[in-house]
């Protein structure tokens, strides 16, 4: 028996990753096995994740199915919104420079800076005693 049809695309922001698989169905998101609206509960989350299936015309097309780990939940959010992205444009690379356009293939590279030695934080110094 095949498998059915599917598109995969990873999203990475901050220390979450999601990695997103789009199936032709009815338009269910689920993610790590639980609901949409039960994992991002709130509406501006939603609508960031919804994003690109809005700009191409297939939010009733496809049924997402995303594993997210890592980071916080706006975080996992961006990162699936690349993911879905990156899927789109499997599916069909004429959706390319209307994600391009709008934004949604360009990855966020900004992390957390690392600590240094010597110093309280990353850029925090400990404070100076002249005597």
């Amino acid at each position: 028996m095949a498998t059915p049809i599917q598109y995969y695309g990873t999203g990475r922001r901050k220390c979450s990753v999601a990695r997103v698989y789009l199936r032709p169905g009815t338009g269910t998101v689920r993610i790590n096995e639980r609901p949409f609206d039960n994992y991002f509960r709130s509406e501006a989350l939603r609508m960031i994740v919804q994003q690109p299936l809005q700009l191409t015309e297939s939010s009733g097309k496809f049924d997402v199915h995303a594993n997210i780990s890592g980071g916080g939940l706006t975080g996992q959010a961006w990162a699936m919104r690349l993911g879905i992205s990156r899927a789109l444009c499997e599916f069909n690379l004429e959706l390319r420079s209307r994600l391009k356009q709008g934004g949604f293939l360009t990855r966020d590279a900004r992390i957390k800076e690392r600590k240094k030695y010597g110093q309280p934080g990353a850029r925090k110094r400990f404070q100076y005693s002249k005597r």
